[in-house]
């Protein structure tokens, strides 16, 4: 059944509201709304539904329709950063990723501050595999903005794909001070820590955790969701530095070991098995509920 102009507004509208990257329907209704010439019904919201309209179109394989798209922004906004990264986005689909970064290079040496061709730069460059030199401008990246907590997370991913885990780390002690209460954020740096084998570090980032999403309105706290992945990491750090003493000692960051290891490892133990207890619990009322209809 067509689409009706009323429904693809609606739609357009929900994908707007919600941010949602849905290329395939976005272009079916941005085609509704073309065929009708129904562009004054969008309100102010016409030029930005341009721009999403252009990113479906190269999503869906309609680079005629990006072009479209790019003559209506660019002659309302001339020379604005925004606008020419889409159009290195349609570079980077229709021509080489060679073509892509030369074009992303001359709008950097014309404006170094340009957040979004920084961006798509280094993207082109981990996706032909130049890994190094896409460490590199991430680096001075992350170094020029900061509070770009997506960029100093990008940079530990970097990091940990060459299995340079060390600086993963170190690049995530960044998203701790930008981001100190995301409890995510704190479980990567932990199992980080553990995988560079600063595992006091990683037991103390492991207990954060748990410490930042326990129940603790609740007597008899049963773990779920990112606390039963952290009590785990504490089972297997606490065990790991009973079998291994100097690993306690021998700690990069110079984090100390807590004391009664056997008692943390024996809690852990302990909730993680109430966590199965109780999913195991969850799934047989469910099953039981679905035989009841």
């Amino acid at each position: 059944m067509a689409m009706d102009l009323p429904s693809a507004l609606h739609r357009l509208a929900h994908y707007r509201t919600h941010n949602t990257r849905a290329s395939r329907q976005i272009f079916e209704a941005g085609a509704v709304v073309f065929r009708n010439d129904a562009l004054g019904k969008l309100g102010d919201d016409n030029w930005q539904f341009f721009e999403t309209l252009a990113l479906a179109a190269v999503d869906v394989g309609r680079p005629d329709i990006t072009e479209e798209c790019l003559r209506h922004l660019s002659a309302q906004f001339p020379d604005s950063p925004r606008v020419q990264c889409l159009e290195g986005i349609l570079k980077e689909a229709t021509e080489s990723a060679e073509v892509a970064l030369r074009y992303y290079q001359a709008l950097l040496d014309a404006d170094p501050s340009n957040v979004a061709a920084w961006k798509r730069q280094i993207s082109v460059l981990r996706r032909l595999g130049r890994t190094e030199s896409a460490v590199e401008e991430l680096s001075k990246f992350a170094d020029t903005f900061y509070t770009d907590v997506e960029a100093w997370l990008e940079l530990a991913d970097l990091y940990a794909s060459r299995n340079q885990y060390t600086s993963a780390l170190q690049s995530l002690s960044h998203v701790l001070v930008l981001a100190p209460q995301n409890p995510f954020y704190v479980l990567q740096a932990a199992e980080t820590a553990f995988t560079a084998e600063d595992v006091p570090l990683a037991l103390r980032f492991f207990l954060m955790v748990i410490d930042m999403t326990d129940d603790a309105e609740t007597d008899t706290p049963t773990p779920a969701g990112i606390t039963v992945r952290a009590w785990y990491g504490v089972e297997l750090a606490a065990a790991r530095l009973e079998a291994e003493p100097r690993l306690g000692s021998q700690s990069p960051s110079n984090t100390r070991s807590p004391e009664h290891l056997s008692k943390l490892r024996k809690l852990a133990q302990d909730m993680i098995q109430a966590a199965g207890k109780s999913a195991q619990g969850a799934e047989a009322e469910a099953s039981s509920a679905w035989l009841r209809r």
